[in-house]
């Protein structure tokens, strides 16, 4: 008769450890790979910097000629550019700043600052589907803004905190408690001004509320208080992120909402404090069959956020396709799909899948960070180009929204 090779149930095998302790240890074996990269890729101090611009490029930012920049050089009326060795002139994008600041005191035209009378414009990117392009597309186009002079804040609502990452922030590292929008939006005594938690980023014109672990305590808190206590205020958690952005919005033209891919109370509460809601999609069948469920759901939420007198009115709500691929058939099929059923509703433009935009997150950078000079040069401009068509469409919608000629 064979006998069994089987261990006894009672003898517990010593060399496999319990799954928590071994994600444990594989999460932070992997935080200090991460921060070792980092620190080699930014040394000495592990900070990211923003490249300078050639005087084209600067030129192009500011909306004037190139020309006319050289001509305010030689006049000596705005910052010295520097020279890289081949003698052309490098502006800095504070310079660029400066330059555009001395320009509206004569034509008010250059500044794009919001006026009196015109509201913070708050804009939702969001869906509840991961791979969408939903942090690439937050992240470029809080950078955009920045680049063309509005005050702007990116605001990371997602526990993984890629957007901060993008950013140069690694969150389990450079965070503390209270260090997110947790720490202003919490419903205890620990309760901290928005202000206090807004990080200047190495993007002049760009500061970021960053993101990590901790916000998803809002997602636990809330299911809990509005049990406990069932107070007014605190059944009004949908408001909470919009109050706390009101706290500043002195201080900014533009916010950037980053959302989680999940229809929880941070993202019910971030798209409450929206102005305007942008959803991306990626073109395939799958991904258009999870965004149907996506907008059931964000009906039915809305329906119950309305009728608590939550706001459910928006200045602009369109679809964004990412990673698009215009020589895939399939893709151009479904993208006429949506265009034909939502009309106006999906951008003109589309987000490009792009090799340029790849290898720039390799660095965390976006494309707006990288020269030109450091990939194949019609790739660069192909993906530059779809870049600034959905973000200067998106600009278009603001500046709509502001009562602006487009």
């Amino acid at each position: 008769m064979m006998q069994s090779s089987a261990k006894p149930l009672s003898v517990r095998d010593t060399s496999v450890r319990s799954l928590t302790r071994l994600v444990e240890a594989d999460a932070e074996l992997l935080s200090a790979q991460l921060q070792t990269l980092r620190a080699r890729a930014f040394p000495p101090s592990a900070q990211k910097v923003l490249r300078k611009f050639m005087a084209g490029e600067a030129a192009k930012l500011i909306g004037i000629s190139d020309a006319y920049l050289r001509h305010l050089s030689l006049e000596g009326v705005i910052p010295e550019a520097e020279k890289n060795g081949a003698g052309r002139r490098l502006y800095s994008l504070e310079q660029i700043h400066e330059i555009r600041r001395h320009l509206a005191t004569s034509k008010k035209g250059y500044s794009p600052e919001r006026k009196e009378g015109e509201a913070l414009q708050v804009i939702a990117v969001t869906n509840f589907k991961g791979g969408s392009g939903k942090t690439t597309t937050a992240a470029h186009l809080a950078q955009y803004f920045a680049l063309r002079g509005y005050r702007t804040l990116a605001v990371d609502l997602d526990p993984q905190a890629s957007l901060s990452a993008l950013f140069g922030i690694q969150p389990e590292f450079d965070l503390g408690p209270n260090e997110t929008l947790y720490g202003a939006i919490r419903y205890d005594d620990q309760q901290v001004p928005l202000s206090q938690i807004i990080q200047k980023t190495y993007f002049a014109g760009l500061d970021i509320v960053p993101g990590n672990l901790e916000l998803q305590e809002f997602e636990h808190d809330t299911p809990r208080v509005l049990a406990e206590r069932g107070r007014a205020q605190d059944r009004m958690f949908f408001a909470r992120v919009g109050g706390a952005l009101q706290s500043v919005e002195e201080n900014y033209d533009v916010v950037i909402l980053d959302c989680p891919p999940s229809l929880g109370y941070l993202t019910l509460s971030a798209v409450c404090a929206a102005r305007s809601v942008l959803v991306t999609i990626h073109p395939q069948m799958l991904d258009v069959a999870s965004m149907s469920q996506f907008l059931h759901m964000t009906a039915g939420l809305f329906d119950v956020v309305e009728r608590a007198g939550g706001n459910a009115d928006y200045d602009f709500f369109r679809y964004v396709v990412t990673r698009y691929e215009p020589s895939d058939g399939p893709q151009g099929q479904i993208v006429g799909l949506l265009k034909s059923l939502f009309g106006e509703r999906v951008l003109t433009n589309t987000l490009l899948k792009s090799a340029a935009i790849s290898d720039a997150g390799l660095t965390k950078q976006t494309l707006y960070e990288v020269g030109r000079e450091n990939f194949h040069r019609s790739t660069y401009d192909r993906a530059m180009e779809a870049l600034d068509n959905v973000n200067g469409e998106i600009e278009d919608l603001v500046k709509g929204a502001w009562g602006r000629p487009v």
